[in-house]
C-alpha cells in the first residue's frame, strides 16, 4: 500500500453541477483517499492507493464526466423520420 497524490485537469467543467459529477464519480473510485477540487484552476488534487487504482481511471472517470456535462450542439441533425 503506498499512498500517492496527482493532479488532474477538469478544464470544461466550470459550473456546479460537473463539478459535483466530477467528485461523485471519483469518489466511486475503490482506492482514493481524499479529493480537494480547484475549480479556479480547473484542477482536482487526488489522494488515492496505487494498489487499487492508478490515474487511467481518474482521468477516464473525469472524461466521461465532460462528455455528459456539454450541451448537444444546437446545429445538431435531426432524424427526418420524426419531427
Amino acid at each position: 500500500m503506498a499512498i500517492q497524490v496527482v493532479t488532474v485537469s477538469i478544464e470544461n467543467i466550470d459550473n456546479t453541477e460537473g463539478l459535483n459529477s466530477v467528485m461523485t464519480a471519483l469518489k466511486n473510485i475503490t482506492g482514493v483517499t481524499a479529493i480537494e477540487i480547484d475549480a479556479d484552476s480547473s484542477t482536482a488534487l487526488i489522494h488515492y492507493d496505487d494498489t487499487y487504482t492508478s490515474i487511467h481511471a481518474f482521468t477516464a472517470a473525469i472524461s466521461m464526466v465532460d462528455y455528459v456535462t456539454q450541451p448537444y450542439p444546437i446545429d445538431a441533425p435531426q432524424n427526418p423520420r420524426y419531427h
